[in-house]
């Protein structure tokens, strides 16, 4: 007995005629961009958990590294910068900042004394406690009206479009060397 296969299907083709392209130039609105979309979501979540922390103190760029100290995601000056994704310049001022509200203090290492370990203080691990609850409001109110399989699904798309980004990144990085 044969089975049955199925042909194999034509790419989808975008406005351009095109396999797997999606934009195309003469047609391009960059205010319809899945960037630009992604983006404006991203302000708008953005202002809404720093008006739900500004009460804690802590700006936009702040709670980020806060949350990363709360959770145990770093420890030292360097990694905070990298899990952060900032320079250490960036981290360096920022910090002042926290340290100056009374969030976190640097403690250098007395084993190498090249390496800055940060900890937070008791009023910044009240204030850090509060980011999650602040993070689970604003992205719950951002996605009213979807399903839970919708939910998922959307995970699911942007974690493709970042594993591209990502396979993007390493193949650009190999052609510079």
């Amino acid at each position: 007995m044969k089975s049955k296969t199925t042909p194999p299907q034509a790419p989808e083709t975008s406005l351009c005629g095109l396999p797997a392209e999606f934009y195309c130039a003469a047609d391009y609105d960059a205010g319809q961009s899945t960037g630009a979309l992604m983006r404006q979501i991203l302000n708008s979540v953005s202002q809404e958990v720093a008006r739900e922390l500004e009460p804690q103190g802590l700006t936009n760029a702040q709670w980020v590294p806060m949350l990363k100290l709360y959770l145990g995601k770093a420890s030292t000056v360097a990694e905070l910068a990298r899990v952060c994704q900032l320079d250490a310049g960036s981290m360096t001022r920022l910090l002042d900042r926290l340290e100056a509200k009374g969030f976190c203090r640097r403690i250098r290492s007395s084993d190498d004394r090249r390496v800055v370990n940060i900890e937070l203080t008791p009023e910044g691990r009240e204030a850090a406690k509060a980011i999650p609850a602040a993070l689970s409001r604003v992205q719950n109110a951002h996605l009213a009206g979807f399903s839970v399989e919708e939910w998922q699904n959307l995970k699911g798309y942007l974690r493709r479009i970042l594993a591209t980004a990502h396979t993007l990144q390493a193949v650009n990085e190999k052609n510079d060397k």
